[in-house]
């Protein structure tokens, strides 16, 4: 018999060996590699890349640019240099505004109102009337309110006026009101003159409060800032902190006015509604609250943060009886 070789037979058993380590489920499992996928794997709790800018980026939208300001052309302009005229003194807040009260001066029956208050008693110092003034030159007059605060544009938005009664009858005739915001330059903006075609401007009587009483007050715009159909663009302007006596200062052409009326001037951030002038013949006195601690109607309610003052005569004596008239100083 032929004898095998040894080393035949051990490379024999040697190459079996390697094929059977080869075999399928005969090696120990393995983490099997995933392929790439087309679809990326999200990682949510792990942040986005930032994406860079490139050339092909879309470009940012352009910003809306604000409508462009119609200018109005002026002719005449007031003066920058206005001498005060005769200080008209109103009562003020100031010094009890920490005790949450006026002082006295709000005399409901008559149209007198001291209510620099919010309807929490906060005082507002930017509505408390210190004292008022008319002074004139050859095309204009000027009426200056001197308030306690120095920013009539409080956030809280003030509206300043001057009424006018033509006719010294205590009813207002004509009102010029400006609107927040205030230039310190002379402007007409925001400056508007409204008058009263129906004699409603008070109720019954011009000497009492008769709340409720029906009426829209102040009802027909005749200049809207120069901008109004027919509008005469230099008619009335508004400036403030014109001076220590003028935080806001009003020109109006003295072509207007005429030669004889009585004024007077309010500060308003309440109701803010000329229709519904004046304010004590709209609101009962129950309605409007007091800002007197001692009145059964305290605190304010529905009549807050509005300041109004006599009326002071120009161009003529009268009867010193008119109603709402200052009390003359001898």
């Amino acid at each position: 018999m032929k004898k095998n070789h040894p080393i035949f037979t051990f490379g024999l058993i040697l190459i079996f060996a390697i094929l059977a380590c080869n075999l399928p489920g005969t090696q120990n499992a393995a983490p099997t590699a995933v392929p790439p996928s087309n679809t990326p794997e999200m990682v949510p709790s792990s942040p986005m890349p930032e994406t860079l800018a490139t050339s092909t980026e879309s470009p940012s939208p352009t910003p809306e640019l604000p409508t462009p300001t119609v200018t109005i052309p002026h002719a005449l302009i007031p003066s920058t240099n206005v001498k005060p005229g005769k200080l008209i003194q109103d009562v003020v807040s100031v010094d009890t505004a920490a005790e949450k009260r006026a002082p006295y001066g709000d005399s409901y029956d008559i149209n007198r109102l001291e209510r620099p208050f919010l309807q929490d008693m906060t005082y507002v110092a930017d509505l408390d009337i210190v004292s008022f003034n008319l002074a004139y030159d050859e095309k204009f007059f000027y009426v200056s309110i001197e308030l306690v605060g120095t920013n009539p544009n409080n956030d809280m938005g003030i509206d300043y006026g001057v009424e006018l009664d033509i006719d010294a009858d205590g009813f207002g005739d004509k009102i010029i009101i400006a609107r927040p915001p205030y230039s310190v330059d002379w402007s007409t903006d925001n400056v508007q003159i409204l008058e009263d075609t129906n004699r409603d401007t008070s109720g019954l009587s011009a000497e009492k409060a008769e709340a409720p009483m029906p009426g829209d007050g102040y009802d027909t715009v005749i200049f809207n800032g120069g901008r109004g159909e027919g509008d005469d663009p230099d008619l009335a302007w508004a400036r403030v902190n014109a001076g220590n006596t003028a935080t806001v200062q009003f020109a109006f052409k003295k072509s207007f006015a005429g030669t004889k009326f009585m004024y007077g001037v309010l500060a308003d951030g309440g109701v803010r509604s000329v229709a519904d002038l004046d304010y004590v013949d709209r609101f009962t006195e129950e309605e409007a609250g007091s800002p007197v601690r001692d009145q059964k109607n305290y605190p304010l309610k529905d009549l807050y943060a509005v300041d109004n003052v006599c009326r002071e005569v120009f161009g003529f004596t009268g009867t010193e009886q008119e109603p709402q008239r200052c009390t003359p100083i001898r």
